[in-house]
Protein backbone atom coordinates (compact mmCIF):
# COMPACT_ATOMS: atom_id res chain seq x y z
CA UNK A 1 0.00 0.00 0.00
CA UNK A 2 1.02 3.47 -0.83
CA UNK A 3 -0.17 6.84 1.17
CA UNK A 4 -0.01 9.66 -0.69
CA UNK A 5 0.17 13.49 1.60
CA UNK A 6 -1.53 16.20 -0.13
CA UNK A 7 -0.91 19.43 2.35
CA UNK A 8 -2.48 22.89 0.99
CA UNK A 9 -4.17 26.35 2.12
CA UNK A 10 -8.05 26.18 1.16
CA UNK A 11 -10.10 29.93 1.63
CA UNK A 12 -12.96 28.16 3.56
CA UNK A 13 -12.89 24.70 4.84
CA UNK A 14 -16.25 23.84 4.87
CA UNK A 15 -16.97 24.96 1.10
CA UNK A 16 -13.83 22.84 0.33
CA UNK A 17 -15.00 19.99 2.21
CA UNK A 18 -18.49 19.85 -0.02
CA UNK A 19 -16.08 19.80 -3.44
CA UNK A 20 -13.66 16.87 -1.67
CA UNK A 21 -16.70 15.02 -0.75
CA UNK A 22 -18.03 15.54 -4.28
CA UNK A 23 -15.41 13.98 -5.90
CA UNK A 24 -15.40 10.98 -3.99
CA UNK A 25 -15.98 8.29 -6.50
CA UNK A 26 -13.61 10.10 -9.31
CA UNK A 27 -10.72 8.78 -6.21
CA UNK A 28 -12.51 5.81 -5.51
CA UNK A 29 -12.78 4.76 -9.44
CA UNK A 30 -8.64 6.20 -9.79
CA UNK A 31 -8.02 3.02 -7.43
CA UNK A 32 -8.39 5.40 -3.77
CA UNK A 33 -8.78 2.42 -1.14
CA UNK A 34 -9.11 4.74 1.58
CA UNK A 35 -8.99 8.65 2.96
CA UNK A 36 -8.62 10.36 5.65
CA UNK A 37 -8.16 14.27 6.07
CA UNK A 38 -6.88 16.48 9.18
CA UNK A 39 -6.53 20.19 10.00
CA UNK A 40 -3.66 22.54 11.23
CA UNK A 41 -5.17 23.37 14.72
CA UNK A 42 -3.20 26.98 14.23
CA UNK A 43 -4.41 27.76 10.80
CA UNK A 44 -7.75 25.40 10.41
CA UNK A 45 -7.84 26.22 6.59
CA UNK A 46 -4.64 24.55 6.67
CA UNK A 47 -5.19 20.63 4.90
CA UNK A 48 -3.56 17.57 4.81
CA UNK A 49 -5.47 14.71 3.11
CA UNK A 50 -3.76 11.41 3.75
CA UNK A 51 -4.88 8.82 0.50
CA UNK A 52 -4.81 5.01 0.44
CA UNK A 53 -3.49 3.57 -3.13
CA UNK A 54 -2.47 0.19 -3.98
CA UNK A 55 0.48 1.52 -6.37
CA UNK A 56 1.87 4.87 -6.55
CA UNK A 57 1.31 5.73 -10.39
CA UNK A 58 -2.45 5.87 -9.28
CA UNK A 59 -1.36 8.62 -7.23
CA UNK A 60 0.03 10.67 -9.58
CA UNK A 61 -2.40 9.69 -12.10
CA UNK A 62 -5.04 10.93 -10.13
CA UNK A 63 -3.00 13.88 -8.63
CA UNK A 64 -2.08 15.41 -12.44
CA UNK A 65 -5.85 14.84 -13.69
CA UNK A 66 -7.98 17.88 -15.06
CA UNK A 67 -10.84 16.86 -13.09
CA UNK A 68 -9.04 16.88 -9.67
CA UNK A 69 -7.41 20.24 -10.70
CA UNK A 70 -10.90 21.47 -11.86
CA UNK A 71 -12.30 20.34 -8.64
CA UNK A 72 -9.66 22.07 -6.87
CA UNK A 73 -10.56 25.52 -8.24
CA UNK A 74 -14.20 25.01 -7.30
CA UNK A 75 -13.03 23.74 -4.00
CA UNK A 76 -11.17 27.03 -3.32
CA UNK A 77 -7.01 26.01 -3.01
CA UNK A 78 -5.18 28.87 -2.17
CA UNK A 79 -1.91 27.50 -2.31
CA UNK A 80 -0.02 25.01 -4.95
CA UNK A 81 -0.13 21.48 -3.25
CA UNK A 82 2.22 19.42 -1.64
CA UNK A 83 2.37 15.81 -2.51
CA UNK A 84 4.14 13.13 -1.18
CA UNK A 85 4.28 9.64 -0.75
CA UNK A 86 4.90 6.75 0.94
CA UNK A 87 4.97 3.07 1.61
Amino acid sequence: MVKMYVKHTVADFDKWKVVFEEVESFRKSSGSTDVDVYRNHANPNEVLVVIDWDKKEQGIKFGQSPELKEAMGRAGVTSAPEITFSE
